[in-house]
């Protein structure tokens, strides 16, 4: 198996080990983040250096995945997957065996579908993604880079989920709808309605 350098630690990078345990396909080379925490917090992995550190790093470990979470921003996530692109990394896509991912759609690199998401026929999932666990993507829907579509959030058929954009967990966005990008969907939300560009939307609509 292939050693996968980890870009960020905390819960999402904890969560993300355990799919790439799952799926098999890299060991985990360790974790690059802004300090050195305890290692319980890294699920006893090593912590490797900071982001200065990625030149060289890259050199022995040459796949990375982000694995810092994205809640209001996408800044953090797009800086550091533009910087592994830029070093030239390998970004592989990562699915939990426990996700299904139909083989009529399309997964870019970077991103992670973990355990109990969906993703069906026709639908477009761009670079960069979190789609979390038990999340669906339904037929036909596109999700631009950069996207987070949390715990169990549910996008029905035709959805386009522009760049950068957050849906909260337990959100349902109507068929057909359109989301501009750098938009966050709060937990629960129902959109039934198209969404401009850097809304924030906690209701039902």
């Amino acid at each position: 198996m292939k050693p996968l350098l980890l870009i960020g630690g905390g819960g999402h990078c904890r969560s993300c080990i355990d799919v790439i345990e799952a799926q098999g396909l890299y060991t985990v080379a360790g974790v690059v983040d802004l300090k050195e925490t305890d290692a319980a917090d890294r699920l006893g992995y090593p912590w490797l250096g900071r982001d200065g550190d990625l030149p060289d790093l890259l050199k022995k470990y040459p796949s990375a995945l982000v694995t810092v979470g994205q809640v209001k921003s996408p800044d953090i996530r797009i800086a550091l997957f533009e910087k592994l692109q830029a070093l030239g990394a390998d970004l592989p896509t990562i699915v939990s065996p426990l996700a299904h991912v139909s083989r009529h759609a399309v997964v870019q690199p970077g991103t992670i579908v973990m355990h109990g998401a969906i993703i069906n026929a026709g639908a477009r999932v761009g670079a960069n993604c979190i789609i979390n666990s038990q999340a669906l993507v339904e037929h036909d829907s596109v999700v631009a880079a950069h996207c987070h579509i949390s715990t169990g959030a549910k996008l029905n058929g035709d959805v386009h989920i522009d760049t950068g954009s957050f849906i909260g967990s337990g959100a349902v966005v109507y068929h057909g709808v359109q989301i501009a990008s750098r938009c966050v969907v709060g937990a629960g939300a129902i959109v039934a309605k198209n969404l401009t560009e850097g809304t924030i939307f906690r209701g039902t609509r």
